[in-house]
């Protein structure tokens, strides 16, 4: 992950730039980056047959589509803190952690108690993400200079 979130997210600045310096929107849907990121995967379940082909595609559809709210999210840090190795430590430990098992606390004897922490969890996470990744604590950043069309304030504000 470090590699691919050196390239992708350090080259978000561009993006930004464009965003908030110009009237063009940005706003898109995942590009074919993202796909071909994790497509290998696909390759190695079918040559080894490891499931169905529908099945196959399901899950890559699922990947891509998680793979892209992902990088939304390292971009959102890289874009607040202004640092590459808060994308780069979070990639790493969802890398580590995995997609959690929502459907197998349903089968577990606690199950009201880890959906409560479940719950508990992305309440904090949302309720944080802001505050925790206030520009203030990260000091002046290069990212912080560009400035919104017509207001002059930074982006970071």
């Amino acid at each position: 992950p470090d590699v691919r979130d050196a390239v992708q997210v350090s080259c978000v600045v561009v993006v930004v730039e464009w965003v908030f310096v110009s009237e063009r929107p940005c706003l898109r849907p995942p590009g074919p980056e993202t796909l071909v990121t994790h497509f290998h995967h696909v390759i190695e379940l079918l040559k080894f047959r490891q499931g169905t082909v529908s099945g196959i595609f399901l899950s890559a559809v699922f990947q891509f589509s998680y793979t892209a709210v992902f990088g939304a999210y390292t971009a959102f840090i890289f874009i607040r803190t202004g640092h590459l190795i808060g994308p780069v430590l979070c990639h790493s430990f969802c890398n580590y952690m995995g997609f959690p098992a929502i459907g197998a606390a349903f089968d577990h004897p606690q199950k009201l108690t880890i959906l409560l922490f479940y719950l508990l969890g992305v309440s904090l996470f949302f309720l944080l993400l802001f505050p925790m990744t206030d520009p203030v604590f990260f000091g002046e950043l290069p990212v912080c200079q560009l400035t919104k069309p017509d207001t002059g304030l930074s982006i970071c504000t």
